[in-house]
């Protein structure tokens, strides 16, 4: 796997590509206790400029972590594209009712009584850095190159994967 790192605008880029693509984030909140804490999520959107939009309830032990120490991460993986991204921020707490309005859909009815719930809130993710893997070629042309690579020692190319500075 060959490394890339990417900086400011091209790891924007990258960080969107990716978190775009993949609709659910674990979650790692407390990061400096054992265990961290992780959930996993569903981004409503993710902004332009990396901003990623999620609901929780007020109640939650996540939004308990947060207001005590803002620092997160956040976890991507899709196993079938082989694509994976791990960014590190800072994520506010909000009632941004304007997000709520925007994004509120029968799927959040699981979790909240309605739009007006009051424990509803909104988690805005803002990114600083973080890792990615992308491998775009599928799984069974990947596992050919590996067995290349052990039968004759020569390296071949399996993907990328680079630090993102944002």
């Amino acid at each position: 796997m060959s490394n890339q790192n990417l900086i400011q605008k091209e790891a924007r880029e990258k960080y969107l590509e990716l978190s775009r693509n993949i609709k659910t984030a674990m979650m790692l909140t407390e990061l400096g206790k054992a265990p961290i804490h992780a959930i996993p999520m569903g981004s409503k959107e993710i902004l332009d400029n990396g901003d990623v939009i999620f609901f929780s309830k007020s109640t939650s032990e996540h939004n308990a972590n947060i207001e005590k120490n803002n620092q997160t991460q956040l976890i991507f993986s899709d196993v079938t594209s082989k694509e994976f991204l791990s960014v590190y921020g800072t994520t506010e707490v909000s009632r941004n009712s304007e997000l709520i309005e925007k994004h509120y859909d029968k799927l959040d009815a699981n979790w909240f009584e309605s739009k007006n719930d009051p424990t509803l809130t909104v988690l805005i993710f803002s990114p600083q850095e973080g890792h990615y893997w992308d491998n775009k070629t599928n799984a069974l042309i990947t596992l050919a190159k590996l067995a290349y690579t052990k039968a004759t020692g020569d390296e071949t190319e399996i993907g990328v994967s680079g630090s993102l500075k944002m």
